[in-house]
């Protein structure tokens, strides 16, 4: 029995925590805030997972919400005019393969907290600076930090080579909500992309108070969308979203006359860096400790992939974990574990969010187009959000775009 310190508990870092318990592995998990403080604190994102993570929730009998959760029933995109006409150029939706969910944290991580102890797991709740980073490191004989804001976060570089960009590309906002009007005939995640002022999308989700909706906003910086600053209340903030979309987006608005704000704490707004770092960070001491999740891939949210990313994080780390079947945890082994979830998977999700970042080539504005006339197009795009690798190389390149517009509508023929 090998014993494993995680810093942080949240998505992956529980994930891994209870992954390993099963494993028969000794865990210890710390966490600077309670259960209840994570329970009645603010929202901390937007969490729509798709079909393979939930999928690696479910083995891990994790899944706790899958009948009451409302279900994510497919992808939908819509572009308006440019002359500001409220009508809307592209206009498609199309079904996943697999439904998706979004389960607030609020209520996820309490719960696995509690699992975590109950399957013999020590839950320790500290603030983990450098310090109690190095007493975590000499007593385990593997660290990984899956927290990724603080002291110690600073401790892993910045990978100039993976990071594209060194600033905030949107000024991002959620608003859980109640009274939202159904997309009909079934759900979606119904994403508006506005050119030159960034992105609205929205879907349904399980909130502590119940089955709600998130609105999620994504605004260029400096842009009109980029309109939190002044927002000090949540009354504002639901009237700053409502705002939004009877200027940008008058076709979602009409859903949204009746809706109002599950609670005080279910409104977020911020912005932060899209970054890529070195996973192997070496304490004062020399020792070795491994970032997982966010503290080694941060994406924008354009994507919905933050969730996604961190679930199948926690699982690549676990199989790799596992398999070193009592070896030592040493620096090399430590590269090639993040090396496995990198150029298997991440690198893909990676490119993928930050093209939507940039202002579209003509290639992808003539794929998304299209998808609007040929239904296996749309399938493609609606179902690559469980998979991003599956875009590849059609989404980054004009000749095989052109190709697979071909391919996919001589099936649809």
């Amino acid at each position: 029995m090998q014993r494993i310190a995680i810093v942080g508990a949240g998505q992956s870092g529980l994930q891994l925590g209870l992954g390993l318990l099963a494993a028969g592995h000794e865990v210890t998990l710390y966490s600077n805030r309670t259960a209840q403080d994570i329970a009645r604190g603010r929202v901390m994102s937007s969490q729509c997972m798709f079909h393979s993570a939930l999928q690696i929730e479910r083995d891990l009998g994790l899944d706790l919400w899958g009948k009451e959760c409302p279900w994510v029933e497919g992808i939908g995109l819509a572009v308006p005019q440019a002359d500001g006409g409220g009508e809307r150029a592209v206009d498609w939706v199309a079904r996943l393969n697999a439904g998706a969910q979004s389960v607030d944290q609020r209520l996820k991580i309490p719960a696995w907290m509690d699992m975590f102890e109950r399957r013999g797991g020590e839950l320790v709740l500290q603030d983990v600076g450098v310090e109690e980073l190095e007493a975590c490191a000499l007593r385990h004989d593997l660290t990984v930090v899956a927290s990724g804001k603080g002291e110690i976060s600073r401790l892993f570089e910045r990978d100039a080579r993976k990071s594209r960009f060194d600033q905030p590309q949107r000024a991002l906002a959620l608003t859980y909500v109640r009274g939202m009007a159904p997309r009909q005939p079934h759900s979606a995640v119904c994403f508006n992309l506005i050119p030159g002022v960034g992105e609205y999308f929205a879907f349904p989700a399980l909130t502590t108070t119940g089955p709600c909706e998130i609105m999620v906003f994504e605004g260029l910086p400096g842009g009109p969308m980029d309109c939190w600053a002044d927002v000090d209340t949540p009354a504002m903030h639901l009237e700053r979203s409502r705002w939004i979309l009877e200027r940008f987006v008058p076709w979602e608005a009409g859903r949204c006359r009746h809706i109002e704000l599950t609670d005080d704490n279910g409104i977020l707004a911020g912005r932060f860096a899209p970054t890529v770092r070195k996973p192997v960070a070496t304490l004062p001491s020399g020792r070795k400790v491994l970032g997982m999740g966010d503290v080694v891939v941060l994406n924008d949210p354009i994507t919905g992939q933050g969730s996604n990313n961190a679930a199948k994080c926690a699982h690549s780390y676990l199989q790799s974990i596992v398999a070193r079947a009592g070896s030592a945890f040493d620096a090399p082994w430590m590269q090639q574990t993040f090396d496995r979830y990198w150029f298997g998977y991440a690198q893909w999700v990676t490119q993928w969010t930050n093209m939507l970042l940039a202002p579209p080539p003509p290639h992808v504005l003539q794929l998304l187009a299209s998808a609007g006339s040929v239904p296996p197009l749309a399938s493609a795009f609606a179902n690559g959000f469980d998979d991003p690798r599956t875009f590849f190389p059609w989404f980054t390149d004009p000749d095989e775009a052109r190709h697979y517009i071909e391919s996919c509508a001589a099936v649809a023929a």
